[in-house]
């Protein structure tokens, strides 16, 4: 589990293409040393939670699946690009963001950015049956950043970037028409669950009643 908190911009030093998975080497001095990590760890690569494989002091190596790679923006990857990175939150930790689970649900492209003072406001598109996943100041996690949602259209929704989040992620490097990935809050998807199975449910007692079935 994550915050959605950016620890590091993390850089990637090295892609390797393999036979059903691409092999990526970051550069993340900072991460590492706040947080030793040991191999089998996972940490949150733009939202994606990735297993290490091989770690140095200042860098470590994560593999990334057909699945991972066909959900989330890794194949678009090119070496020295900067990446957003998190450790999964321990016990006792703040929950600064939101929960994050470093699952990617999809990706989607950014539809535009403007400048408001020293804040940034960032439009991201989303598929018109994703809708029931979002609400005008729910939570939303873009690039494994947890961010709040500041106005909601019929298939796009917008985020404020304040000078902090700037600053410490990737997202002002985007542009229109970059991919990001886009983790669903956690308790939209099982209040959207919930609800399905009521629906179910009251649909079952109205049958039954009427001896339909």
């Amino acid at each position: 589990m994550f915050t959605g908190i950016i620890q590091e911009l993390g850089t990637i030093q090295k892609i390797e293409k393999l036979e059903g998975l691409s092999r990526l080497t970051i550069h993340a001095p900072k991460i590492l040393s706040n947080s030793p990590k040991k191999i089998g760890d996972s940490i949150a690569v733009d939202g994606a939670c990735l297993t290490v494989t091989v770690l140095t002091p200042e860098t470590f190596t994560v593999e990334a699946i057909p699945e991972s790679l066909k959900k989330t923006i890794i194949n678009t990857y090119i070496e020295g690009a900067k990446i957003n990175l998190e450790s999964p939150v321990k016990i006792g930790d703040t929950l600064d963001g939101h929960m994050v689970q470093g699952h990617v649900d999809f990706t989607s492209t950014v539809k535009s950015m403007q400048k408001d003072g020293d804040s940034l406001i960032l439009g991201i598109n989303f598929p018109i049956d994703q809708s029931r996943y979002f609400a005008l100041k729910g939570s939303v996690t873009i690039n494994g950043t947890s961010l709040t949602i500041s106005y909601l259209g019929d298939d796009y929704f917008e985020v404020s970037l304040i000078p902090e989040t700037i600053n410490n992620t990737n997202l002002s490097l985007l542009k229109e028409g970059s991919v990001v990935n886009i983790e669903i809050d956690l308790i939209a998807r099982y209040l959207d669950r919930l609800l399905e199975g009521k629906e179910k449910e009251i649909k079952y007692s109205y049958l039954k009643e009427r001896n339909f079935i």
